[in-house]
């Protein structure tokens, strides 16, 4: 059974554990650096970016985060996660981590009332579409070269991202009842696994 952390320090990590039980992976809700130790993936949620950084470095996640990650570690972040992960975001004031390869706007569809839903196209997650719940979203502004656009909106907005063992998504997957963005996180960290074999 794989082993998956949740970043559980604030936003809607419980809807990502519930999903990853469904999926019959152990989902590790992750508070304090030793929780980190022994997974086989990491999902940092939607939520407050600012506070659940601020949060990591008071409990010192985010040096752990980042060595791990560095190692090969599997993380999918989603919304918030997207602009932790991201290398240069406006306004947030260092907190970031700094892992992935993007440029990264917060906030950029509105505010809270500017929420919205609509159906995107994930090539690789077959020929249905992904049902994308947007709050408070941000997106992604630039991205280096070796940063792969698994989804865009019709306008060209990149929204979902891949650079190696890091994923993110500009949306909430976890609130819907659609499973496949998790399902292709799992698919990734048994490609991994079997690559060490």
């Amino acid at each position: 059974m794989k082993r998956i952390g949740v970043l559980a320090l604030q936003g809607a990590f419980i809807e990502h554990i519930k999903i990853l039980q469904q999926l019959g992976a152990k989902a590790v809700p992750v508070r304090l650096p030793q929780e980190l130790e022994g997974l086989d993936g990491l999902i940092i949620p939607g939520g407050e970016s600012t506070t659940i950084g601020k949060l990591m470095q008071k409990y010192k996640l985010s040096p752990v985060i980042q060595r791990l990650i560095a190692e090969g570690l599997p993380v999918l972040g989603t919304c918030a996660g997207m602009i932790l992960l991201a290398n240069q975001v406006a306004g947030l004031d260092g907190y970031s981590l700094k892992v992935m390869d993007i440029g990264v706007k917060r906030n950029a569809f509105g505010r809270q009332v500017d929420s919205f839903e609509t159906d995107i196209r994930m090539p690789i997650l077959g020929d249905s579409p992904f049902h994308a719940i947007f709050i408070r979203a941000p997106w992604i502004e630039n991205m280096g070269n070796d940063v792969e656009i698994l989804a865009q909106l019709q306008d060209g907005t990149p929204v979902v991202a891949q650079e190696g063992n890091i994923i993110v998504a500009a949306f909430h997957p976890e609130l819907t009842s659609d499973t496949r963005i998790h399902e292709y996180f799992l698919s990734l960290i048994e490609g991994r696994e079997k690559c060490k074999k």
